[in-house]
């Protein structure tokens, strides 16, 4: 899957000041990563607030996306969810044409077992041929997918290709990269340590931060990926502190501000998510003057 190794974003999803998805802003959006070198798009991940968009505003979403990319970048497709019964079902009953690939996140709140999870993802791979990206990030689900985990996994299900790993803990992405077969992927899905990855063998990064700097931060990853580690370094410490402030106040508020500064969005997010206070704002737009500079 050489369409997966690279810079991926996870798109955004704006809204209005009435609470609709802003289907132009969207366009906007997807437009800006293509004209800046982005490699693929994933599609109604948790930055895309998709816990809050109701089953027709997704369909939606889905739709101004695939017009706006039309066939230009590879699509992914965020489906996961803590009900293992349902997220079969929403694959099996789900037109998956436009996209490469499946990006499932391992089930949150529940906090199965490691049996549970490898069950869970066994469902899943069992439910469609369509490639699957196993997703990792225990800050959101309150349990690790093991390597030993993973590892089972990707022996075991020819179409479970990869996993977006954000625990951001280099150190268990290192033994990923080291057990997992030499054609699965590892993807990053911490920006802060994406290049570390890349330079230990990862295949890129399925990035927040990247859909603000998309040019300088697909440019790392190229660099990373290609092996120039000074070139490559130049631009994360040129990115860095805009990592830490777009995470500060959670996500997706900070990239929606760092957005909104570029002039693509309104700062507007849905409850129980809130925008960022005055004091991020202000410094989020003091960085994109530098760094623009």
């Amino acid at each position: 899957m050489q369409d997966l190794i690279g810079t991926g974003v996870a798109l955004i999803t704006p809204f209005t000041a009435a609470g609709e998805v802003d289907h132009s802003a969207l366009e906007q959006v997807v437009n800006y990563q293509i004209d800046n070198g982005i490699d693929y798009l994933v599609v109604l991940g948790t930055t895309g607030e998709s816990a809050t968009l109701t089953l027709e505003e997704k369909e939606a979403v889905k739709s101004t996306i695939t017009r706006a990319n039309a066939g230009r970048l590879p699509m992914v497709l965020g489906i996961g969810g803590s009900n293992t019964a349902a997220v079969v079902e929403e694959v099996k009953n789900t037109d998956l044409n436009d996209y490469i690939a499946i990006l499932s996140v391992s089930p949150a709140y529940n906090k199965p077992t490691q049996e549970g999870i490898y069950q869970h993802f066994k469902a899943v791979a069992t439910a469609t041929e369509k490639a699957i990206i196993l997703y990792n990030v225990p800050g959101r689900t309150a349990s690790n997918m093991a390597v030993e985990t993973v590892v089972r996994l990707a022996h075991d299900f020819d179409n479970i290709l990869g996993i977006k790993e954000a625990a951001g803990d280099i150190v268990q992405a290192m033994k990923l990269i080291q057990y997992t077969p030499k054609d699965f992927l590892v993807i990053s899905g911490d920006d802060m340590i994406t290049l570390s990855m890349v330079l230990a063998g990862g295949a890129g990064v399925i990035s927040v931060i990247g859909q603000g700097l998309p040019q300088g931060f697909s440019d790392m990853v190229r660099y990373g990926l290609n092996g120039d580690v000074e070139e490559a370094f130049e631009l994360h410490y040129k990115i860095a502190a805009s990592i830490d402030m777009i995470f500060e106040q959670g996500n997706p508020g900070g990239i929606k501000s760092l957005l909104a500064s570029l002039g693509l969005i309104e700062e507007y997010l849905r409850l129980p998510l809130v925008p960022v206070n005055e004091n991020l704002k202000s410094r989020i737009d003091t960085f994109l003057k530098q760094y623009e500079a």
